[in-house]
C-alpha cells in the first residue's frame, strides 16, 4: 500500500494514499476500535454532514469569509459526498469519545481532499484548502454533529413513517376481509364476549396510525438546530449574521424546515429532543411487539392452540420435529422491539450523563436512535410482506369457540340480571349444557328472546337494552 504523510498538532502520521480521509481520521481509527460499525453504516448521517458543510461554505462565501474558488470546490465536494460517492471513506467507529469530533473531522477531511482535487491539487496539500480552516470555517463539532443527527433522524424517520403506514394499511385490508368472521374476544386470556376478527385487525391498523401521528410530532422537535453555536453556544469565531444565514441556507439545501434555536447555549447542551424522539420509537416498539404477541397466540397450535388464524409458512420450524412450522416473522419483530426498548434506555442515560455546556455522549445517542429507526423500518416491512398480507382466517374454528363459550351469557345480563346470568354460566360449566338450553329449561326467556339475545351478530355492536325482568313485573302483568 502507498502512503502519504500528514501532520496534525500531535505529530505526523501515515495516511493511505488512496484515502480521502486524513490524519485525524487515522487517529480515530486507531483509538476507537469498538463496535465494528462505522458511520458509513448509516449513510443518512453522511448526507446530513454533506449538506451542513455545503451550507456553511455558502454562508461563509456570502459573508466574504471564504473566497469563491474554495467555496465552490467545497460545495461541489459536498454534492458528491451527499450522493454517496465517498461513503467508504467514512471509516470512524460510531461509538467514540470526543462528542463526535472524529465524525466531524472525518467529514472535513474527505470533503477537503475532494475539494483539493477539484482545485487541481493533490490530496493532503492543505495549504490550498484546509479541513479546519476552510471546510470547518465558522463551525464546531458541537453544532455540526448534533445538527447532523437531527437531519439524519428526520430522513430515517420519514422512511419509518412510510413503512408504518403501509403496515397499518395491510392490517386495515385484513380487517375488511375478516369483517364477517365472528370470534371470541378475550381478556386476561379468558373468554370475554364475541367480536369479529375484522374488528380485531382494524384495531391494529388504528393503533399503528396513531403512532404515525406521534412519530410526526417527535420529528418536529428535531427541526430546531444550533448551527452557529460553535463551541458552547456563544458563537465564538462566527460573523454575527452567520447563525441565521447558515440555518436558512441549510433549510433550502436539505428541504427540511430547520430553524435556528432561539438560545444557542441551551440548544448546545440540551438533548431533550432526542430523549422524546427515542421515547416515541419505544412506544412504537411496545405496541408493535404486543401485536406480534397476539398474532402468535391467535395462530398457536395448529391442533392444540387457538388456531383462529393461519400465518403464511416461511420455513421449517424444527431440526427434530418433522412438519413443525413456527411464527418466525412475528418472533423476529418481537426481538427488534426488545432491542429498540433497550436502546431507549441507553439514550436516556446518555442524555442524563451530560455535564455543563455540552453532552459528550451524543455518539451513543446517534448509534442507538439510528439503529432503532433502521430496524423498526425493516421490521415493519418484513411483518407486512412476509406475514400480515398472507394471513387467512379459520372461520369455523372461530365460530366453534363462540358456540362453546359460556361468556355469551353476558348478553343476557340486561334481561336477567348479573347474578342470574352468573349462575347460568357456572351451571353451564358444571353440567356441560349450552346456555340457551339452560335458559329455556328454567323458563327465563322465550325461545325468540333467547335466540335474539344470543345471536352473535347482536353482540358485536351496541343494541337496544332489554329491560331486566323482576318480580314486580310478573305481578303487574295483565291476567289472561
Amino acid at each position: 500500500m502507498q502512503f502519504r504523510i500528514e501532520e496534525d498538532s500531535l505529530g505526523r502520521r501515515k495516511v493511505p494514499a488512496h484515502a480521502y480521509y486524513g490524519v485525524q481520521t487515522v487517529r480515530a481509527m486507531e483509538n476507537f476500535q469498538v463496535t465494528g460499525i462505522s458511520i458509513a453504516h448509516f449513510p443518512r448521517q453522511i448526507q446530513a454532514l454533506a449538506v451542513i458543510k455545503k451550507a456553511a461554505a455558502l454562508a461563509n462565501q456570502e459573508l466574504g469569509l471564504l473566497d469563491d474558488e474554495r467555496a465552490q470546490a467545497i460545495a461541489q465536494a459536498c454534492r458528491e459526498t451527499r450522493s454517496g460517492q465517498f461513503d467508504e471513506h467514512f471509516v470512524v467507529d460510531c461509538l467514540q469519545g470526543g462528542a463526535g469530533t472524529s465524525v466531524n473531522m472525518n467529514a472535513n477531511e474527505v470533503i477537503c481532499n475532494r475539494a483539493l482535487e477539484l482545485l487541481g491539487r493533490e490530496r493532503g496539500e492543505y495549504s490550498s484548502c484546509h479541513p479546519n480552516n476552510h471546510v470547518n470555517l465558522s463551525q464546531s463539532t458541537n453544532d455540526v454533529y448534533p445538527t447532523s443527527l437531527k437531519l439524519a433522524a428526520i430522513w430515517y424517520g420519514k422512511d419509518l413513517i412510510r413503512a408504518l403506514r403501509d403496515l397499518a394499511r395491510a392490517f386495515a385490508d385484513k380487517g375488511e376481509a375478516f369483517r364477517e368472521v365472528i370470534k371470541m374476544g378475550r381478556t386476561q386470556l379468558q373468554d370475554a364476549v364475541p367480536m369479529t376478527l375484522g374488528q380485531e385487525f382494524t384495531a391494529y391498523a388504528v393503533t399503528l396510525d396513531e403512532d404515525v401521528s406521534r412519530l410526526e410530532e417527535g420529528l418536529s422537535l428535531l427541526h430546531e438546530i444550533n448551527m452557529g453555536a460553535t463551541a458552547i453556544g456563544t458563537g465564538i469565531n462566527t460573523d454575527p449574521q452567520y447563525a441565521t444565514l447558515v440555518s436558512r441556507i441549510l433549510a433550502d439545501i436539505s428541504g427540511l424546515p430547520v430553524v435556528k434555536s432561539p438560545n444557542l447555549v441551551e440548544a448546545t447542551s440540551d438533548t431533550g429532543g432526542f430523549v422524546q424522539f427515542s421515547g416515541v420509537l419505544k412506544r412504537i416498539a411496545v405496541k408493535l411487539s404486543k401485536i406480534c404477541n397476539d398474532l402468535r397466540l391467535l395462530s398457536s397450535g395448529p391442533r392444540a392452540g387457538l388456531n383462529e388464524i393461519n400465518l403464511p409458512p416461511r420455513q421449517p420450524g424444527s431440526s427434530i420435529m418433522p412438519g413443525k412450522v413456527n411464527p418466525v416473522i412475528p418472533e423476529v419483530v418481537n426481538q427488534i422491539c426488545f432491542q429498540v426498548i433497550g436502546n431507549d434506555v441507553t439514550v436516556t442515560m446518555a442524555a442524563e450523563g451530560g455535564q455543563l455546556q455540552l453532552n459528550v455522549f451524543e455518539p451513543v445517542v446517534a448509534l442507538n436512535i439510528f439503529q432503532s429507526l433502521a430496524i423498526l423500518h425493516n421490521g415493519c416491512v418484513t411483518l407486512r410482506e412476509k406475514c400480515v398480507e398472507g394471513i387467512t382466517a379459520n372461520t369455523e374454528r372461530c365460530a366453534a369457540y363462540v358456540d362453546q363459550s359460556t361468556c355469551i351469557v353476558t348478553s343476557l345480563s340486561p334481561a336477567l340480571g348479573h347474578e342470574t346470568a352468573a349462575h347460568l354460566a357456572q351451571e353451564a360449566l358444571r353440567t356441560g349444557k349450552a346456555i340457551r338450553d339452560l335458559v329455556l329449561e328454567q323458563n327465563l326467556l322465550s325461545s325468540e328472546e333467547v335466540d335474539r339475545l344470543l345471536d352473535p351478530q347482536n353482540m358485536i355492536c351496541p343494541q337496544p337494552i332489554a329491560k331486566e325482568r323482576t318480580a314486580s313485573d310478573e305481578e303487574t302483568k295483565p291476567a289472561r
